[in-house]
């Protein structure tokens, strides 16, 4: 049950690194913005400016896509010839310019404990001062090292309001597995978000659990079974997958699933 979270961190590459020492070197839990780059500058991690060139060509040109009646104008066809936002076009589209770059990792170890973590930088462009679920204990992730872990990518807000990552595990305390403890909870969140539908009222966002617990049985669960998007410009389906290393190896498992589109 030890635990450390930090969230709208800027400037730090591995803002988990700087939650494990939340954990180790303080008695608190969760340390956000400009107390948290202190926290580590006091422990000599390194700050840098995350903003890219690829990175700043895309925003421009997110920005300038988004409305016909505001002070951005599109560039044209000549600015979609740059190499970088060729390669934004081609991975993500050009019809919802907003992908995430969430990672969760659970893990037993060889000693018989659970450990758990979550990093992201967010949703691309969100509106400033956003705090995804990604660092809220209980949402983002949930450890209790007597019975199991639980992690989350996907849309974050809908999984704060059920305390998603700590649904799961509470659910596995009262003898359900992995996968129908994930299951569940994905069915709560649905059942919950009424106002985010799409016009034929099914839910308009996508939630991933991944799951382990103390006998080390695993799973992953996803609310819709893929997603469709272009890759070397045409359309493909992309599969809903968790990754699995054990005795086994490492390996790609498709996730059990709510809806299929």
């Amino acid at each position: 049950m030890k635990s450390g979270a930090v969230g709208a961190l800027e400037r730090i590459k591995n803002p988990s690194r700087v939650a494990r020492l939340v954990m180790d070197q303080t008695n608190r839990a969760f340390l956000v913005g400009e107390g948290a780059l202190k926290f580590a500058r006091a422990h000599g991690v390194p700050e840098q400016n995350l903003l890219t060139e690829r990175s700043r060509k895309i925003w421009l040109y997110w920005k300038e896509k988004l409305s016909g009646r505001d002070d951005w104008m599109e560039r044209g066809e000549e600015e979609q010839k740059d190499p970088d936002i060729r390669w934004y076009i081609e991975k993500f589209g050009v019809e919802d310019f907003r992908p995430q770059g969430t990672i969760n990792c659970n893990a037993l170890t060889a000693s018989g404990d659970l450990v758990g973590t979550t990093t992201t930088s967010g949703l691309f462009f969100k509106l400033p001062g956003r705090l995804g679920d990604s660092p809220v204990i209980g949402a983002g992730l949930y450890v209790d090292g007597e019975v199991g872990a639980c992690g989350s990518t996907g849309w974050g807000e809908g999984n704060i309001r059920l305390c998603g990552s700590h649904t799961v595990v509470e659910l596995m305390r009262q003898g359900k597995s992995p996968q129908d403890a994930a299951l569940a909870t994905l069915e709560r969140v649905v059942n919950a978000s009424k106002y985010y539908r799409d016009k034929n009222g099914r839910p308009d966002f996508q939630l991933n659990y991944y799951v382990i617990n103390k006998k080390g049985e695993y799973a992953g669960a996803a609310l819709w079974n893929g997603s469709y998007g272009l890759a070397g410009g045409s359309k493909k389906f992309t599969p809903s997958r968790f990754a699995v290393a054990d005795a086994g190896g490492a390996r790609l498992q498709e996730s059990p699933y709510l809806m299929k589109r």
